[in-house]
């Protein structure tokens, strides 16, 4: 039998006697046709796309992401309900304090 965990607090979800919740994301880049001109059209990208894979063999980070990402997590039910309230985390990032100095 497969062990399943939560994926954001690690307790493991027994099939029958847990709820166990299934959260998939999608993430790609958006690209908005209105920004192209008639000028970029018409321009030659060859150099400036040599220079990138230039780059791109020199730098460890990977300077081009995948297009598209599917992730998934399990979450118990618990999770569950704290990923509904705030499914970006924004409640849980620290808040800074800063002196009005």
């Amino acid at each position: 039998m497969m062990r399943v965990m939560c994926d954001c607090c690690g307790k493991e979800l027994r099939p029958g006697e847990d709820h166990h919740y299934v959260v998939k994301m999608e993430i790609f880049a958006t690209t908005d046709p209105t920004q192209l001109t008639e000028s970029d059209l018409e321009e030659d990208h060859i150099e400036a796309i040599s220079q990138m894979l230039q780059q791109a063999t020199n730098e460890e980070s990977d300077p081009f992401p995948p297009p598209c990402q599917h992730l998934r997590y399990d979450l118990c039910s618990a999770c569950r309900q704290r990923f509904v309230k705030d499914p970006l985390g924004k409640e849980a990032a620290p808040k800074l304090q800063f002196s009005e100095n």
